[in-house]
């Protein structure tokens, strides 16, 4: 039997592709891996967090109509070191934390972000513990 072995992306379509991918490129600090033009027409944008496999894929496909982001439908996750230091530099960008940080008794915690079209980003400080990374 074949079952699905491992995530490879996930798409969010928006309306203003090159709006949304510079969103991720300055505030969040991914990278764009490629970009093209599918067989149907949609404008694609792959971008890649430096520690993580998977890509989101931004899409742009007009000829489909509008996007029009429910209010709590998705969000995509993000690991952080600091809620703090991040929200410097949300500052520094003009932008600031949607909800939150609440942060945790252990030291964690997790904020939000809107993000153009109306998606949602939400970032998590882990706990560092011995043995980690940094600790």
């Amino acid at each position: 039997m074949s079952l699905a072995k491992k995530l490879l992306h996930t798409r969010y379509r928006v309306n203003d592709l090159d709006r949304t991918v510079k969103f991720y490129l300055e505030i969040l600090g991914l990278a764009e891996v490629r970009r093209h033009k599918s067989p149907r027409g949609s404008e694609l944008a792959f971008l890649k967090t430096p520690q993580s496999e998977e890509l989101i894929e931004i899409c742009s496909f007009p000829a489909s109509g509008p996007v029009q982001v429910q209010a709590d439908l998705t969000h995509l996750a993000f690991e952080v070191d600091s809620l703090e230091d991040f929200g410097k530099h949300l500052a520094a960008h003009g932008l600031k934390y949607s909800d939150g940080p609440t942060m945790k008794e252990d030291g964690g915690g997790f904020a939000f972000i809107d993000a153009p079209e109306g998606y949602e980003i939400e970032l998590i400080q882990r706990v560092k513990k011995a043995g980690d990374a940094g600790y």
